[in-house]
């Protein structure tokens, strides 16, 4: 345990101390994603902190795959106060806001270290634009970087049209526009029975998604093309937060702080072993070829000014702030 980790562990068990006594509260935690992911073992992990945190008088349950509401469902099922907390992937909220899709820009932000920094230049004006839709931000980790899945070799644009492309936002489908797929809407925990079906035969995810579904059982190819990483965002109804005790809300804090270092950790190292257990079951994994890449790269140049357009001083606040030195 590191001393960062320890310092925040015995500031928890100090605020249980404080805390223990009040009057038990349950809080349940939809979850849009498999139990076995890493996002959802992360925010199981960040429940039972809070929970023995608190001695017991704030217990978060966790619903992970979508078993208590569907990923598109839970954002507002925590701004309505349904639920008191859940996470939810952001940017498929871009009709709400064109900010919720900063995380989704093409080839903007496409390794770890730029995510993190793009994170940085975004995390001020997206915890604003959250607190005037009655939500409050607790923590936010990165999914490893998209890549493209097929059902079959694809080595140019051409190779993709006519495919049906699971799209999950904004960016997804723009994507399939203008590489002349068709875009279906489809949800994470529907994505096995999507392309065992033939509902869907290609989409842009992360080895981890692809591994979460065992896709090999339907696709064929990977291709690494780092187009982006989106975050997964834990959020609190503010009326909520604004309800605890301070010192609950430190303890959320502290396990908030835990869980994003996780998180972070878990997405770099999920992200080998995913591609190694996709090419393992049989999948052809590697980077896409140099005509492919060339012609997503002009994709990205197309949806990052269109993004700007929409967003106006906002946005372009944004990547000045990753783009400077």
């Amino acid at each position: 345990m590191s001393k960062v980790t320890k310092t925040i562990a015995a500031g928890l068990a100090a605020t249980a101390l404080t805390t223990f006594g009040a009057a038990a509260e349950t809080w349940d935690m939809p979850m849009a994603y498999s139990a076995t992911n890493f996002h959802s073992a992360t925010g199981a992990e960040f429940a039972a902190c809070v929970t023995a945190g608190t001695g017991g008088d704030l217990e978060i349950v966790t619903h992970p795959g979508g078993s208590l509401f569907a990923g598109g469902e839970i954002k507002r099922a925590i701004q309505t106060g349904q639920v008191n907390i859940g996470e939810r992937l952001l940017s498929g909220h871009q009709n709400e806001n064109a900010l919720f899709g900063f995380d989704s820009i093409p080839f903007l932000a496409t390794s770890f270290e730029d995510s993190e920094k793009l994170w940085d230049a975004a995390r001020g004006p997206l915890t604003e634009l959250l607190a005037e839709q009655n939500l409050h931000l607790l923590y936010a980790v990165p999914w490893p970087a998209q890549g493209l899945y097929f059902n079959k070799e694809v080595n140019s644009v051409a190779d993709m049209a006519g495919l049906k492309f699971r799209s999950y936002n904004n960016a997804t489908a723009r994507l399939a526009e203008l590489s002349g797929m068709l875009p279906v809407q489809i949800e994470a925990a529907e994505i096995s029975q999507a392309f065992a079906t033939g509902v869907a035969e290609s989409m842009v995810s992360s080895g981890s998604t692809g591994y979460d579904r065992q896709v090999w059982e339907s696709l064929t190819h990977f291709y690494e093309v780092d187009a982006w990483l989106p975050r997964n965002y834990v959020l609190v109804n503010a009326d909520a937060w604004n309800g605890l005790e301070e010192s609950t809300q430190n303890v959320i804090n502290g396990c908030a702080t835990l869980a994003e270092y996780a998180g972070d950790w878990r997405s770099v190292q999920y992200t080998d072993f995913t591609l190694n257990e996709l090419a393992k079951n049989g999948m052809s994994v590697g980077p896409a070829g140099d005509t492919l890449t060339a012609e997503l790269k002009e994709f990205g140049v197309i949806m990052t000014n269109e993004w700007l357009e929409n967003t106006g001083d906002a946005g372009q606040a944004i990547v000045d702030a990753f783009n400077a030195d």
